[in-house]
């Protein structure tokens, strides 16, 4: 099977609202349900069931539960090797916090940008600017 286009499925969510656990283009998507959706797409299934989860998922326990799920499902990406379009990006929007934030690369170089979606603003392309990028912790890269 050829590598899918991550990119172009990702653009193709681009302005589907926010909506906590949703993964429907058009309807509803959170930065998980965005991943899980190009993953469909790309795929034909989902890797795995998603249990329900809470906005703040993982951060009691301090688990890191979505970085062990990526792991387990796509190739982890040399945090030295660089930015390319199609990485998966795992954030930590905290320091001290579980990365809970995912995006996907979309470019490389200087003018990487980033689709994800975000709370109140729903799937968009960002601008992979140096805040974002501080709070990469790790990359992937679909099989």
């Amino acid at each position: 099977m050829s590598r899918p286009d991550v990119v172009a499925l990702a653009r193709g969510w681009i302005g589907t609202p926010y909506l906590h656990q949703a993964s429907l283009k058009g309807a509803g998507a959170d930065c998980l349900g965005l991943l899980r959706g190009v993953w469909r797409e790309a795929y034909g299934h989902e890797p795995e069931a998603v249990p329900a989860y809470t906005p703040d998922w993982s951060e009691p326990s301090g688990d890191e539960v979505l970085w062990r799920a990526a792991a387990r499902h796509m190739a982890v990406v040399e945090r030295t090797a660089p930015i390319a379009a199609g990485q998966v990006l795992l954030f930590r929007m905290h320091v001290g916090a579980v990365a809970k934030h995912l995006g996907i690369a979309a470019g490389s170089g200087e003018a990487v940008s980033f689709i994800h979606a975000y709370t109140g603003h729903g799937v968009i392309e960002s601008v992979l600017s140096e805040p974002w990028r501080r709070r990469i912790v790790a990359r992937f890269r679909f099989h």
